[in-house]
């Protein structure tokens, strides 16, 4: 008969002995079965709160939440401060696990800033909402390719993208002055959903940098001026992230106790982030697009080729 000798620990003073996996716990792994040990540990790793761990990291995490959601809501680009300051905070817990918590984080964060949006900023629901579905169907299949495709086979092109995205908004001085909504063909029609789907399946299985290409398609497709298709990509964001959610979330790869105090600093973030872009206009949407595309150009350069 094969069996396995647990550690038997004592409540009486006095350590427990440690006693190594014997031949059957190594059989159980071997077949992708973990012992309990092993599963009590993901356990308490998937219940990180904000009450768990070091006051000191959890506080810089949680600011880094509410700076992400003030930027965020503005231009895109709130992953540049989130994701990284997830990764130094909590550098034990695998990459996956702390993706899908981010993105709990930030659909908190862009559903703040759509409220807000709402209420000064008139949003053509009819014409976004199929966008949105597809949206949602596109990061839900890009989120599942992570497991099957290393999303850094396509890190060294987000720089060379992003670059021309900000070399064109800079050479078109008068791009999203002004609003003027467009008249949609069917072939338009199709061809901005396809756009849509396209970079929701790229926000799903890799992310920087989306929040600038729905922003400059709007401009350029729909005839926004930068405030309106700042409140475009927020409502595709939120498919975006929900449908990335869904599949970490099934996958049981998301922090929730952590990524709820994420979604609540983001979301206080995003509702300044809004109140600044209505205050100051297209203008300063721009030139803060600009910074922020510059930035993730430098972040998304360092991370490709070193």
């Amino acid at each position: 008969m094969v069996y396995s000798r647990r550690p038997c620990i004592r409540h009486a003073a006095g350590p427990a002995k440690r006693v190594d996996i014997l031949p059957l716990d190594r059989a159980l792994v071997q077949r992708g079965r973990r012992p309990a040990a092993a599963r009590n540990s993901r356990e308490r790793a998937l219940a990180i709160g904000p009450l768990d761990g070091n006051v000191a990291t959890l506080g810089f995490v949680l600011a880094a939440a509410f700076s992400a959601g003030f930027i965020d809501a503005i231009v895109g680009g709130g992953g540049l401060i989130q994701v990284p300051a997830l990764f130094a905070g909590y550098p034990a817990v695998p990459p996956s696990e702390l993706l899908g918590t981010n993105k709990l984080g930030s659909i908190c964060g862009t559903a703040g800033a759509l409220a807000r949006y709402m209420r000064v900023v008139d949003i053509p629901w009819r014409a976004l909402m199929p966008a949105a579905a597809v949206a949602f169907c596109a990061a839900l299949a890009g989120a599942s390719l992570v497991s099957a495709i290393s999303p850094a086979l396509f890190r060294p092109l987000v720089p060379i993208m992003l670059a021309a995205v900000l070399a064109y908004v800079i050479w078109q001085k008068d791009l999203g002055s002004r609003h003027a909504p467009a008249v949609f063909s069917r072939r338009r029609g199709y061809l901005a959903l396809a756009l849509i789907g396209v970079i929701g399946l790229y926000d799903g299985f890799f992310g920087p940098g989306t929040g600038s290409f729905l922003m400059l398609m709007f401009i350029r497709l729909y005839g926004f001026d930068f405030l309106h298709a700042s409140a475009g990509a927020r409502t595709i964001n939120v498919a975006t992230n929900a449908g990335a959610l869904v599949y970490f979330g099934l996958h049981g790869q998301v922090h929730w106790a952590l990524g709820i105090s994420l979604g609540a600093c983001n979301a206080a973030g995003s509702v300044l982030g809004v109140h600044t872009a209505v205050k100051h206009g297209s203008k300063f949407v721009r030139a803060v697009f600009i910074a922020i595309v510059t930035a993730l150009i430098a972040k998304t350069g360092v991370d490709a080729w070193m």
